[in-house]
């Protein structure tokens, strides 16, 4: 019907332009009012029939079809206008925390880039400062060494000038009977007077070992009475003297070491040094002579196969056993081939500051030798910090026997192992301490003692035993040490 309405109102004002419609009112068979309307067709002399009525009302059905398509369309449209107007309106607060997610991620990116950068610049500027002070040594050095050259120059200088008068001069000749020259001397040449040139007066130093010196002493001197080479307690300390003065700070603390057993091509005299002062510690110091050692000229450096740690090393018959770095291992490295020999952990031994001494520095597995062999000193959590004493075989590094005491190991300064003994330091930086604890493994047990010991530059990071020169070998606060030492008979 809504359709049929607008038809007729178009019929209409047609009629009325063309003033040829008329309306015609009657009652139909049924007694309703029935209206009629009739217009002439322009094209057709009659009206159409009633086939040609039906299409005309199917055409008007397929309008009103298209329309209704039309408006299904539109009101889909509009559906999915107010979908999308939905989603507008109700996702604004959740859209800045999603358009914000991106800048974030990238902030939190160069901030990490930013960290990063501090962190090479803090790293640029550690290896700055150590170049600085590495060249404020070299520039030291420089100057002691031009000092020297002056020195020496001047002495250089006076010497030229003595020869110079010395040949001006003459010296008188010695006149009367020439005096007995006594048993096992030999007569000093004299001056000839005839020759003009002069002549040369040679000295010579010759180096005496310190244990020479005790055994040759005078008696009341503690190292002078009989039976000290042989074994018994420790019952007295000498005065450190100091052989060697590290030039860098590499050198705060170390390890230096003589074989008490030489072996082809080393002997007594030979020397090695490991500066222990930083990662990756891998050089050791070869002096071939004494006098080398003390002015600073290696003959060799050995670079080791892997880092050791800490101050624990030692030489014994040709060989240098050392812990591995952060590793209960212990290595054995042949000097003279320059390879690696025998490996070994010891089992449930702290490592890497587990059990140190109580000056620290990574001093959990600690070397040691004495008349008898070798020797490692470590704790163990079973032992709950107790120093655990194990020989050592020096060939395989098995464990051939195991000892262990009452003697907390963080609560001493560093031990040795004198005749099967162990010794312990009370302290690494008072000037004045004492040996105050040892342990015989013979009997089995340990007591206190009160040897006075000296830690003349109050930092003493290594107290080593040589056998053969009897002597106790120290490395404190970069100086080179040694103590004499003198044992009970037995």
């Amino acid at each position: 019907m809504p359709a049929v309405q607008p038809l007729l109102l178009a019929c209409l004002l047609w009629g009325v332009g063309a003033r040829t419609a008329e309306l015609r009112k009657a009652k139909d068979r049924s007694g309703r009012c029935q209206y009629t309307f009739s217009v002439a067709s322009p094209d057709e002399s009659s009206c159409p029939e009633q086939g040609q009525a039906m299409s005309a009302i199917q055409d008007l059905q397929r309008d009103s079809s298209t329309q209704r398509a039309d408006l299904e369309s539109t009101k889909a449209r509009l559906s999915s206008l107010e979908g999308l107007l939905h989603q507008l309106t109700s996702a604004p607060a959740a859209r800045p925390s999603e358009t914000l997610e991106g800048p974030q991620r990238e902030l939190a990116t160069l901030r990490r880039e930013r960290e990063q950068q501090e962190t090479q610049t803090r790293e640029l500027e550690a290896a700055y400062s150590n170049l600085l002070r590495d060249k404020e040594v070299l520039e030291e050095e420089k100057r002691q060494l031009g000092a020297e050259n002056e020195d020496l120059a001047r002495r250089l200088e006076s010497s030229s000038q003595e020869i110079e008068r010395l040949r001006r001069g003459q010296c008188p000749q010695a006149r009367g009977t020439p005096q007995e020259v006594p048993p096992g001397s030999r007569e000093v040449s004299r001056w000839n007077s005839e020759n003009l040139d002069f002549q040369e007066l040679k000295s010579e130093l010759t180096e005496v070992p310190a244990s020479r010196i005790l055994k040759e002493s005078p008696p009341g001197h503690p190292g002078s009475e009989e039976g000290d080479t042989g074994c018994g307690e420790l019952v007295w300390v000498g005065e450190p003297v100091t052989l060697r003065t590290a030039e860098t700070i590499t050198g705060k603390y170390g390890v230096w070491m003589r074989d008490p057993k030489p072996v082809h091509p080393y002997t007594r005299e030979t020397t090695w040094r490991i500066d222990t002062v930083g990662t990756g510690v891998r050089q050791v110091f070869e002096y071939s002579l004494a006098s080398q050692f003390a002015q600073g000229y290696p003959s060799k450096v050995h670079v080791l196969p892997r880092p050791l740690e800490s101050t624990g090393a030692v030489v014994y018959a040709g060989s240098l056993y050392f812990q591995g770095a952060e590793s209960r291992a212990v290595i054995r490295y042949e000097l003279s081939t320059e390879t690696v020999k025998a490996e070994k952990e010891i089992a449930g031994a702290g490592y890497h500051g587990q059990f140190p001494y109580a000056w620290g520095g990574y001093t959990d597995i600690d070397l040691a030798v004495d008349e008898s062999g070798l020797w490692v000193i470590y704790s163990t959590e079973g032992a709950k910090g107790a120093i655990v004493l194990s020989k050592l075989n020096p060939e395989s590094l098995e464990r051939e026997q195991t000892w262990e005491t009452n003697i907390r190991k963080q609560s001493v300064a560093n031990a040795f192992v004198i005749c099967g003994t162990l010794y312990t330091v009370s302290s690494y930086s008072s000037p004045d301490t004492t040996v105050n604890f040892a342990f015989d493994t013979g009997a089995g047990s340990s007591k206190a003692l009160a040897v006075p010991f000296k830690n003349r530059y109050k930092y003493n990071s290594m107290i080593d035993y040589n056998p053969l020169e009897k002597q106790l070998f120290a490395w404190d606060n970069f100086n080179m040490v040694t103590y004499d030492t003198r044992l009970s008979k037995m």
